[in-house]
């Protein structure tokens, strides 16, 4: 009888170490990827195609217009 209690004690602890285990992967295969250095901005070509245009010109930062 003891020996059986102590089966079912190994069996049980295995079951959580695999759920604890299997939560730890899942959460550390989680991650958000950002770029910070063009966020937001797209390139001239991109945005040309995007709107139609048949030029990049207007979309290039070095050829806006300044006021």
């Amino acid at each position: 009888m003891k020996k059986n209690k102590k089966i079912m004690k190994i069996g049980t602890f295995l079951k959580y170490g695999v759920i604890t285990a299997s939560l730890i992967i899942f959460i550390s295969s989680c991650s958000v990827h950002t770029s910070s250095s063009n966020s937001g901005k797209i390139p001239p070509g991109q945005a040309k195609k995007m709107s139609g245009s048949k030029s990049a010109k207007a979309y290039a930062p070095g050829q806006q217009k300044k006021r």
